[in-house]
């Protein structure tokens, strides 16, 4: 279960907005921060972020403060709110108690050199959201009169009654912002009984290379490097299963796997680590692609089902990627029951191995320009519900 951490900046702190102005919005790039690291951290931002620049923020470091800092785990929730408005949404990435780094990067305004913002957090995935704190303080059963103070955390009561509910705050928070639909986590079935949530998703079967025609073999596993190869174009860690990496190293020598997949996630990772090619940003997923073709089409809907079971309010998109001739077929899965009521056509979008290959050709040899927009530009809704 992740921690929440909220930071409150009283309307007209001019300070704190300029601070906020140079290591939030405008961020940091790395080599000012890794002259002040340990070699270890600087190893860790790196996997992170890549090299591109990075929100920091601080605070400082009294008794209480350091208590709650210490609690701070990766993956746990962040926001930044200025008077009634949340400001920022994030992500923990890493933290680190250092006073030189908070020298280098935070001056005081008022010439004081004893303050200092040395409780250090650096933040992943930060989005600007605006959102008026009141929707936070009603998703976490704050009264109507709660007054934000400080650097605070939500206690552990709210937090098991928010997950009980909801999965994911990050995308909550982002639906709410795009004044889109948030679902709860269903708790029953179609026949009116309790839904229990399995230890472990139920073994799809996986396409056995011994049992298919060498042609559709290598369709499937031309088409996962394809992905593989566009989202480390777009700057994105991939995942690809475990039995399968080893394939795409033998027959392409795709060596640029996500190696530590589940770091940060909100989304349960049993339920995505089986999905064919997954594009991660940062902590966060931003692409899922069940590639089909011998089957069909659906194991990779009920991988999807599987995961809007758990995961109802995610935001990133699902693809199934198949060939053209497949498309009819697509949309007959997508009208069983089972998926009608988890409005899977809402998630899933339809992506032709056609596509896939332009969008391939075209950036073949271009190192710029490949993000998630194209793929979606290259993809088709199918919805059945409005």
């Amino acid at each position: 279960m992740k921690g929440i951490f909220l930071i409150y900046i009283p309307p007209g702190n001019a300070e704190a907005m300029v601070h906020y102005e140079d290591t939030i919005r405008k961020k940091v790039e790395p080599e000012r921060i890794y002259r002040y690291v340990s070699s270890a951290l600087k190893q860790r931002l790196d996997g992170i972020f890549s090299g591109r620049p990075i929100a920091v923020w601080g605070s400082n470091a009294s008794t209480a403060n350091r208590a709650k800092f210490e609690r701070m785990q990766p993956g746990d929730d962040i926001l930044i709110v200025e008077g009634p408005t949340i400001k920022l949404l994030g992500k923990i990435a890493a933290t680190t108690t250092n006073r030189d780094l908070s020298d280098e990067l935070w001056k005081s305004l008022r010439g004081d050199t004893t303050q200092r913002w040395e409780l250090i957090y650096f933040i992943a995935n930060p989005q600007e959201i605006n959102l008026p704190f009141a929707e936070f303080s009603k998703l976490m059963g704050y009264s109507e009169n709660y007054q934000l103070r400080g650097f605070t955390t939500v206690a552990q009561d709210k937090l098991e009654a928010f997950y009980q509910h909801y999965d994911d705050l990050y995308s909550v928070l982002t639906l709410r912002k795009e004044a889109r639909p948030v679902y709860e986590i269903p708790q029953h079935d179609l026949f009116g009984e309790d839904i229990a949530t399995p230890d472990e998703p139920a073994e799809l079967p996986r396409e056995d290379p011994a049992e298919i025609p060498d042609n559709i073999v290598s369709d499937h596993l031309r088409m996962q490097w394809m992905l593989a190869n566009l989202g480390a174009k777009a700057g994105n860690k991939v995942w690809i299963p475990a039995g399968d990496q080893g394939r795409l190293r033998n027959q392409f020598h795709f060596e640029n796997f996500e190696t530590e997949f589940a770091a940060g996630l909100d989304t349960q990772t049993r339920y995505v680590e089986n999905i064919d090619v997954v594009w991660k940003d940062e902590f966060r997923i931003d692409a899922a692609f069940e590639i089909e073709n011998s089957t069909a089409i659906y194991s990779g809907l009920l991988r999807f089902s599987d995961l809007t079971l758990v995961a109802p309010n995610t935001v990133y998109p699902l693809f199934i990627v198949a060939p053209r001739e497949k498309r009819n077929r697509l949309v007959e899965q997508l009208r069983r029951p089972t998926f009608q009521k988890l409005r899977l056509d809402r998630k899933v979008r339809y992506l032709p191995y056609e596509e896939v290959e332009r969008i391939n050709s075209f950036f073949e040899g271009r190192q710029r320009g490949m993000n998630i927009d194209v793929i979606l530009g290259g993809s088709e809704e199918i919805h059945f519900h409005h």
